[in-house]
């Protein structure tokens, strides 16, 4: 990764306790402790502040998904004995509420905000000089704690075409001029569905190409619950289809596969690229700062510390221990404990939770069901309860789902949970593991009745069930009935 030294004349010389480069998630929240614990902080973020998550992933698409629920809200009315018509929507509204939702949330992490705390806020691409000084178009900085927090893009595969033919990303997805009569999906992660369902819920044709199994790091059992749902409303998903060429022009765009039933071309007005990210490194001179990088991101111990470079740190994305705005915030928390407080707080010390938001939701935490058995083998037992017996989810005729604990000698080692309102619904149990709680302690509070959320108890209380009305506990208190 070589770089083109910058000019140094007539640069502006700066020196701080701390630099951060990149403006998302996790460099924001590390300069925002840091300014104020009273230290000098210097922050460079050369395109929009907020990064990737405010701007063009986590709020659009979730904004998104919610005018697409509204759409798909109407269409369901009759079941519940409200009848409505067809939804009509209007694209231009829709990005209005996305935009909304953007501007709204945008002055929490905004240059003003940040200078407001005391932090130097520098509008340019920043990087390495040597390995401790940080440059940009107009200044030359040294502190002595660098942090490079440059996130991730969405990665464009080598597909023979694709560069020659008109791609969306999430980056573009949102602001589209039109919508898409018929969006054609590479990938079938968690951008790659979200982005189907609210798009054909907005009344879109939609086929996703996925070369693999669609939604492949959840629980295969969950992950088919939601696939189906997808399905069921229409959206067309292939997967064990490889896309081996690209073509076309805008508006009219081809995809051809190769799958094990022979070759395929799927067509449609616009094609969106979402086959995974790959972390932005890119102009950083990490070679001149002496920091160890592979592709998954800058090199660093479970403490985010480069392995190469003592000064320097990675958050989030770019740390290649993930891609979730959550893990993010964490690792900043992990290194302002760790260089200012000075504990022993690593990255991997709480389990990381990851939601799917299609509907329904698909949320993980800790191992799967394959991850526990493949590390612990035939001690690993799991505990799950459905939907269907939960009479919140049968008042609101949401019962499609189950909650599952992965639970190895009373300990959790993971959940993993398919419904309405999962992604809240597994912080219960990401609260338990995290402050190392054993499956008993799912059972022992009071939930509220009638709430989804009952799922979790019920699955902790299930996995008793055997030992609690088993023989010998029949015995037990049959022994001590003749107690008076």
């Amino acid at each position: 990764m070589t770089d083109t030294p910058m000019e140094t004349a007539q640069k502006r010389k700066l020196k701080a306790d701390l630099i951060v480069i990149g403006g998302g998630s996790g460099g924001l929240s590390a300069a925002a402790g840091a300014a104020m614990l009273g230290l000098n902080v210097i922050l460079y973020e050369r395109a929009e502040m907020g990064g990737d998550c405010l701007n063009y992933g986590c709020v659009p698409s979730k904004a998104l998904l919610t005018t697409a629920k509204y759409a798909q809200t109407a269409r369901e009315g009759a079941k519940y004995g409200v009848t409505t018509s067809d939804p009509v929507v209007d694209w231009e509204k829709v990005k209005a509420h996305v935009q909304h939702a953007i501007d709204t949330i945008a002055p929490v992490d905004s240059q003003e905000r940040f200078e407001g705390l005391g932090v130097t806020v520098i509008r340019e691409h920043a990087c390495f000089k040597d390995a401790k000084t940080i440059e940009s178009a107009t200044t030359e900085a040294t502190a002595r704690r660098i942090i490079v927090s440059t996130g991730s893009v969405a990665f464009i595969p080598p597909i023979p075409g694709l560069n020659e033919t008109p791609y969306i990303t999430n980056e573009t997805v949102f602001s589209l001029p039109e919508q898409p009569k018929h969006l054609v999906i590479l990938g079938a992660g968690p951008i790659g569905l979200e982005m189907a369902q609210a798009f054909k819920r907005l009344g879109s044709d939609v086929t996703v190409i996925e070369m693999g199994k669609a939604l492949g790091r959840s629980d295969p059992d969950h992950a088919k619950i939601a696939i189906d749902a997808l399905q069921e409303e229409g959206v067309s998903i292939l997967e064990g289809h490889k896309a081996v060429k690209v073509s076309g022009t805008a508006g009219n765009v081809s995809v051809e596969t190769e799958s094990e039933q022979g070759t395929k071309t799927i067509s449609g007005t616009h094609l969106l690229v979402a086959v995974g990210r790959r972390a932005v490194m890119d102009g950083l001179n990490l070679e001149a700062g002496n920091v160890d990088y592979d592709a998954r991101g800058v090199q660093v111990s479970d403490k985010l510390r480069s392995v190469s470079n003592p000064r320097v740190w990675a958050l989030g994305d770019v740390a290649g221990k993930g891609q979730f705005t959550h893990l993010a915030g964490w690792h900043a928390s992990v290194f302002t404990r760790r260089a200012f407080f000075k504990q022993n707080s690593k990255a991997s010390d709480l389990p990381l939770p990851a939601v799917t938001y299609v509907a329904p939701e698909v949320a993980q935490v800790g191992l799967t069901e394959a991850e526990a058995r493949e590390q612990y083998g035939d001690s690993v037992t799991t505990s799950s309860f459905p939907f269907h017996e939960n009479d919140r989810a049968i008042a609101e005729g949401k019962t499609l789902g189950e909650a599952k604990l992965i639970i190895r000698k009373g300990k959790i080692l993971g959940a993993s949970v398919v419904g309405e309102g999962a992604g809240d619904i597994i912080q219960i149990v990401g609260y338990g593991m995290s402050n190392k709680q054993g499956v008993q302690s799912l059972t022992n509070f009071i939930s509220p009745y009638p709430t989804r959320a009952e799922v979790v108890k019920r699955a902790a209380s299930a996995h008793f069930t055997p030992t609690v009305f088993g023989k010998a506990s029949r015995t037990l208190v049959g022994l001590l009935q003749r107690i008076p």
